[in-house]
């Protein structure tokens, strides 16, 4: 969030953008519509994460027509959690509204955050409980929705909505890097805020396509375990960490102990065959190679925790223009 003090009845609206071009004059319309019967101030802060399609350039015409438009440009695509952190440093709003550019977001929704937020939530997630998505997105995501609920004990039916309210004091406090702008509200719960959800409508994607593929649901099961790590074991990782190590330890010594009375009563007989050795040996390498594998996950996710801390103090973007 900007430094200085937020504005007390500015709304600030945070739209990452990247290959936007032909929503960027629709869904300003649409804001400024939706702005006329609210009684903050409106301010619409658009990021080009590197388009390549002219969005920059629309988006500098909508600022010079129109003072509450502010628009940051990225040198390259840098993803979505960076164009989100570089808004929310930009932002001046005590509520700050982030929304996808693509139109799929209804931005008539907005009064119904920000009531949302008056009744005492510091975070509102979207829930599209009807999508116009095809099946193949849609069912992955509510298994993955569900999953991360169960485990991090926020019950959400939708982490992945683009549209999302918060009050400005809770980005204050969660850092975003990597694919983490997901998991904003269980950052912020994970910091003792109040995280609600509320039913909006979502609408069919009317220009471009999707950004997503099937790498997104790889990536998306590493960060929930990267996300239970930040939040259960952020500031106690040996508890995690050492009794996995413990019970490993365990298991060594007890296959030792079995190998070693295999062969004090010498159920290998001379000249019978290395038969049961040779599985035994199997069974040994099979158990290292195992625990080579576990040791690999954790050591990622000691990374995680790593880079986290590191990049808390170095900006994960490189802006090359900016309207005023």
């Amino acid at each position: 969030m900007n430094d200085s003090a937020p504005t007390s009845d500015l709304l600030s609206l945070v739209i990452p953008v990247y290959n936007e071009r032909e929503s960027l004059a629709a869904l300003h319309q649409e804001i400024s519509e939706v702005a006329k019967t609210l009684p903050e101030r409106v301010e619409m802060i658009f990021i080009d994460d590197g388009s390549k399609d002219g969005s920059w350039e629309i988006i500098r015409e909508l600022a010079a027509s129109d003072d509450r438009v502010r628009g940051i440009k990225f040198r390259r695509n840098f993803g979505k959690a960076a164009a989100l952190a570089a808004g929310f440093a930009s932002a001046r709003g005590t509520i700050v509204l982030t929304m996808d550019a693509d139109l799929q977001d209804d931005p008539h929704e907005i009064p119904h955050f920000l009531e949302a937020l008056r009744g005492g939530l510091d975070v509102v997630n979207g829930w599209k409980k009807v999508r116009h998505d095809p099946w193949h997105k849609v069912f992955p995501s509510r298994v993955f929705n569900k999953f991360l609920s169960v485990l991090t004990g926020v019950h959400l039916h939708d982490h992945n909505c683009g549209m999302k309210a918060y009050r400005s004091e809770v980005l204050k406090e969660v850092y975003l890097y990597g694919e983490l702008h997901r998991f904003v509200p269980v950052l912020a719960f994970a910091r003792g805020y109040r995280v609600g959800e509320l039913v909006i409508q979502h609408r069919a994607r009317k220009y471009g396509q999707s950004k997503y593929g099937w790498k997104r649901f790889i990536k998306g099961a590493l960060d929930v375990l990267t996300i239970r790590l930040l939040t259960g074991f952020g500031r106690r990782p040996m508890h995690l960490i050492g009794a996995w190590g413990l019970s490993f330890i365990a298991i060594a010594m007890f296959g030792f102990f079995l190998l070693l009375v295999n062969l004090l009563v010498r159920q290998i007989e001379a000249g019978a065959g290395a038969g049961p050795f040779t599985q035994m040996v199997a069974l040994i390498l099979s158990v290292g190679f195992g625990l080579l594998g576990v040791q690999c996950l954790l050591a990622g996710l000691l990374a995680e925790m790593t880079v986290a801390r590191k990049w808390l103090d170095q900006t994960p973007y490189s802006v090359s223009d900016q309207t005023p």
